[in-house]
């Protein structure tokens, strides 16, 4: 008896197994993104004349001639980060235990959109970079030094609040090493973005180190990304489908 062939997809259909191909992909995006960002800023700052990564912010190095490559690193990294966020979603809604499947991702996403604001609109100086510039402005020297701030406050917020969203999601699974880990995350994220926030507003006693408590700041919260990332890149991909 002859058998009939199993039918050919149609045209264009999507083949099995390509979500979960794109769904890595996505998070790769995330994987990749916290190292790159913080490696490009890293040796723009040792190299940059008159610039001084103990004290001056990382926006500070999208001024100045070379100052497009701290541009294009901010957008590249909120590119990035929103393919993790849409990449994070599609893997926790298919998850039995779907707290944070929601807010987790639209926090992420925020974190990007205040990344490639901060690389559209450009700071103003401060702490004395460029070099003849003063410390602090009395103030904005244009609508898009104005808009830098603004737009990127919610992102420093976002983070951190993402890191608790996921801290009790994973405390609700009882994985109590990745909750403890992520709380640590987000209170160090706060305390050092404080340091340094008072720092750039010219405290005599913290002013001299406020990019470095910055560079404090950015650095735990992409860890805490990228981990977050590999995580879930690694579960989806043992599982095929779903992640725990």
């Amino acid at each position: 008896m002859r058998t009939s062939a199993p039918p050919s997809p149609a045209p264009g259909a999507p083949q099995a197994g390509s979500g979960n191909r794109t769904t890595r992909r996505l998070l790769w995006c995330g994987v990749v993104a916290g190292p790159l960002f913080v490696v490009a800023f890293l040796a723009q700052g040792a190299v940059r004349d008159h610039y001084d990564w103990l004290r001056h912010p990382v926006s500070s190095l999208a001024l100045e001639e070379w100052g497009w490559i701290q541009t294009a690193n901010f957008i590249v990294a909120g590119v990035l980060s929103l393919a993790l966020a849409v990449g994070m979603r599609r893997v926790l809604k298919a998850s039995p235990q779907r707290r944070g499947s929601l807010w987790g991702p639209i926090l992420v996403g925020a974190w990007g959109v205040m990344l490639i604001c901060a690389g559209v609109f450009t700071t103003d100086p401060v702490s004395g970079y460029p070099l003849g510039t003063p410390d602090l402005l009395a103030e904005y020297t244009s609508v898009h030094a104005a808009l830098h701030d603004l737009l990127t406050l919610p992102g420093f917020v976002a983070l951190p609040v993402a890191s608790v969203v996921f801290a009790v999601r994973f405390a609700r699974l009882r994985e109590l090493g990745q909750a403890v880990w992520s709380g640590l995350a987000a209170a160090g994220f706060v305390v050092a973005q404080v340091l340094a926030t008072t720092a750039f507003a010219q405290n005599a006693a913290l002013v001299a180190y406020g990019g470095l408590f910055q560079r404090l700041a950015v650095t735990i919260g992409w860890a805490w990304l990228t981990l977050l990332a590999l995580r879930l890149l690694l579960a989806e991909r043992r599982s095929g489908v779903r992640v725990p």
